[in-house]
């Protein structure tokens, strides 16, 4: 696959992922985070803001593709 469309298709994807991560993540705040206390509501936006990266890490490393010899 070229390079160049590798990139676009990966490009496409993070930003599938971070729409789709932060619909996500915001549903799941609000259907259980209702009465939470403020450290709660803190530490469950750092987990999930920081959650995302991984994936998109994936998504990088195939977008960088085979290493080269």
């Amino acid at each position: 696959m070229p390079v160049r469309l590798r990139k676009f298709i990966g490009t496409i994807l993070i930003i599938v992922l971070v729409v789709v991560y932060a619909l996500v993540a915001n549903t799941i705040a609000v259907a259980t985070l209702g009465n939470a206390p403020w450290w709660g509501h803190l530490l469950y936006f750092l987990l999930t803001g920081l959650l995302w990266v991984l994936p998109a890490m994936v998504i990088i490393k195939w977008m960088a593709g085979p290493p080269q010899r």
